[in-house]
Order: structure tokens, then C-alpha cells, then sequence
């Protein structure tokens, strides 16, 4: 039986720059059309901070991306996204300088032990998204 995916928006600091990066996040954007991503200008970890609450409302809930984060192996993610199928799932993913320490007090969650550039994060979790859906939706795509 299927579990439901949240709605979920992706609030990433900075432009994704390399092409082949580009390509990577349009591939799984065009295969998770309801999630929304904003980008929000590079700047300080106090300005982005400030930029990302504002974007967010009382109902929402938000998630930082971080290396200090709670880890999940994709089947146990895919189930939290499950459970959070409620209102709207904000992941934030924080700009080369990390994340502001205002931010540190919200649930945090790590796509790995080791620290990546933050553009390669926005891809890894774009892949997660995706194969926690088809995980959900009893595809083919983990197997």
C-alpha cells in the first residue's frame, strides 16, 4: 500500500553554477514536480538565516540540512517522509559558510557524515526525495 509524500520545498542558498550539477537537479526537479525550490542569494550565515525564516510560515515545518544531522538510510527516510505527510516540509540547505547558529535549535537532518559542497547537496537530496517517493510508492527505482 502507498504512503503518501508531504509537500515539500527545498529553500537552498546560492545559484547552482556547473552545468553538469544543472542537468542533475533539472533530471529529478522534472521527476518531483510538486516540490518547490527558492534559491536565496549568498550572503552571511545571519542575512540567510533571516532571508529563510522570512520565507516560511507559522505551519510550516522546517528541516536544516546539516553534517550533525540525524542520518537515515534511504528506506528509513523515505518512512519519516511518510510520517511528516502534514502541511508543508521545508528542507533548507545552507550556503559555503554552513548555517547560522539561530538555525541550529530545528531538526536537522544529514545526507552524510562528510561535508559537501552545497550544490552537490541540493542534488543528493533531490535523488533522496525521489527514491524515498518511489520507496513510498512501491516502484521499482530502489530495487
Amino acid at each position: 500500500m502507498a504512503q503518501s509524500f508531504p509537500k515539500v520545498k527545498i529553500i537552498a542558498v546560492g545559484k547552482v553554477k556547473k552545468s553538469w550539477l544543472k542537468e542533475g537537479i533539472a533530471l529529478y526537479a522534472k521527476r518531483l514536480p510538486e516540490i518547490e525550490m527558492v534559491e536565496i542569494k549568498d550572503s552571511n550565515k545571519e542575512n540567510e538565516a533571516d532571508k529563510l525564516l522570512s520565507l516560511i510560515s507559522a505551519q510550516d515545518r522546517l528541516v536544516v540540512m546539516a553534517e550533525y544531522g540525524k542520518a537515515y538510510d534511504s528506506i528509513a527516510f523515505a518512512n519519516w517522509l511518510g510520517r511528516e505527510a502534514f502541511g508543508t516540509l521545508v528542507l533548507f540547505i545552507g550556503g559555503p559558510e554552513g548555517i547560522g547558529d539561530r538555525l541550529r535549535s530545528h531538526q536537522s537532518i544529514s545526507l552524510s557524515a562528510m561535508t559537501f559542497p552545497h550544490e552537490i547537496a541540493r542534488l543528493v537530496l533531490l535523488e533522496q526525495l525521489y527514491r524515498a517517493k518511489t520507496i513510498l510508492n512501491n516502484g521499482s527505482y530502489h530495487k
